[in-house]
């Protein structure tokens, strides 16, 4: 007996059957019962960024990027990384996301946005030392642009 289905034995009645999703024991359905859940089920994996896990449950699929275009990225001459407009798409098609914009602005020290700061310049510049010597040597790199929007 499987974890789903220890406390829950099937009973057997005349208008209702026992019924199971990938090996999970739903209870006993009658016919209306059973064809709302499958309905319920196809629109489930139908929602966009989202996708049908084990036992019917609904899992999103995490970073499910915006398009890539001027709107949402910015290009590298401008320091590169992703606009305002980009970060609500990217939160938009994925709840509970906590992605936020760069922080370009002047910042009081240990203050949050600060703190923001220093943590991207240190991960930026891991990044910039395994970065190949061309682009470690180009000041209008990706990553040097990144950085300098950053104030690193």
């Amino acid at each position: 007996m499987s974890r789903y289905n220890q406390n829950k034995a099937p009973v057997y009645n005349q208008n209702k059957v026992p019924v199971y999703d990938d090996g999970r024991y739903l209870g006993n359905l009658d016919r209306q019962e059973l064809i709302k859940y499958q309905e319920e089920k196809k629109e489930n994996t139908k929602k966009r960024g989202t996708k049908r896990a084990s036992g019917g449950r609904i899992e999103y699929s995490k970073g499910t990027m915006p398009k890539r275009n001027k709107k949402n990225f910015r290009p590298t001459e401008k320091g590169a990384g992703m606009t305002r407009a980009g970060v609500a798409a990217y939160r938009r098609a994925n709840p509970g996301s906590k992605l936020k914009t760069a922080v370009t602005g002047k910042v009081k020290p240990g203050s949050k946005a600060a703190k923001r700061r220093k943590s991207y310049c240190a991960r930026s510049l891991g990044q910039l030392k395994r970065a190949s010597a061309k682009t470690r040597n180009d000041p209008n790199s990706r990553i040097r642009q990144a950085r300098r929007r950053w104030k690193c």
